[in-house]
Parts: structure tokens; sequence; C-alpha cells
């Protein structure tokens, strides 16, 4: 992978996880990094998913796989906030 590529996936994946942090229910206390890993992992994923169901490959923008990525960073963020929450009060006790 070259810079380039290292950098517009850190781009894509912040883009994805801030997205899907707007769609994701209630207050998020994460940190940016975390949103930034799961925005790169929901966009990788998301790809991946649009690929194997056949609809990747469009013409002009993928608005599709777009909704598939954020869709997956919303739940991934629902899940990191309530594991980042969970262990936070832990340590707190």
């Amino acid at each position: 992978m070259t810079i380039i590529g290292i950098i517009s996936a850190i781009v894509v994946g912040l883009v994805i996880g801030v997205l899907g942090r707007l769609l994701a229910p209630g207050r998020q206390k994460i940190p940016l990094w975390l949103t930034i890993v799961i925005g790169i992992i929901a966009a990788l994923a998301g790809t991946a998913i649009a690929r194997s169901a056949g609809y990747a490959e469009t013409a002009g923008f993928d608005w599709l796989e777009l909704i598939t990525q954020v869709v997956l960073a919303a739940i991934g963020v629902s899940l990191a906030s309530l594991a980042y929450g969970r262990r936070r009060r832990g340590l707190m006790h």
C-alpha cells in the first residue's frame, strides 16, 4: 500500500466514521481515533459486502455502497460506545 493509499484510507475512514457517529443513536463517548478506525473497517467491510452482493460496480457514484458503509459504521460506533463506556466505568469503580 502506498502513502497515498494510506492517507486516503484514513480520510475515507474519518468521513465514514463521522457519518456513522452522526447516524448512531445517543451520545457516543469514544475518542476520535476509535471513530476513524471503525470508519476504516466499515469502509472496507462495506465495499466487500457491496462487491459480493453485486452492487459495487455501478455507473456513477455508488450510493448503495456508501449507505452500506455508513450503516456498518453506525453499528460499529454504537457497539464501541457501549464497550468503551463499560470499560471506563469498570475502571472508575
